[in-house]
């Protein structure tokens, strides 16, 4: 998984490509999330639409992410899950999350 971090209109991005399925490359991103939300950024959106895959590791990942995010009383949205929508809505994890069709909707509506 690659992680390309972005700030838009003053929301930290983080664009993440290939496969979310390796704790160590999650355990980094977990760590710039915590980097962002101890700067004082409570907003924070994954863009997911350079993901293609995504294992239990990973849908595991983005919950410890979630609850993270949620204990530092910010807001966590997912854009752009079409590529992992049917997993996420097979495991209910869809119910947990902000998610968004666009990057655009989930900067113009989380928090």
């Amino acid at each position: 998984m690659k992680i390309v971090e972005n700030t838009h209109n003053g929301i930290p991005v983080f664009a993440l490509k290939g496969k979310i399925m390796d704790w160590d490359k999650g355990s980094l991103l977990r760590g710039k999330i915590v980097e962002s939300l101890t700067a004082g950024n409570k907003r924070i959106v994954l863009d997911l639409s350079g993901i293609d895959w995504v294992n239990s590791v990973g849908l595991g990942l983005l919950v410890s992410i979630h609850s993270t995010v949620l204990k530092a009383g910010g807001s966590l949205a997912l854009a752009n899950i079409q590529n992992i929508e049917k997993i996420l809505t097979i495991t209910k994890l869809v119910t947990i999350f902000d998610v968004f069709d666009s990057l655009d909707e989930a900067l113009a509506t989380s928090g």
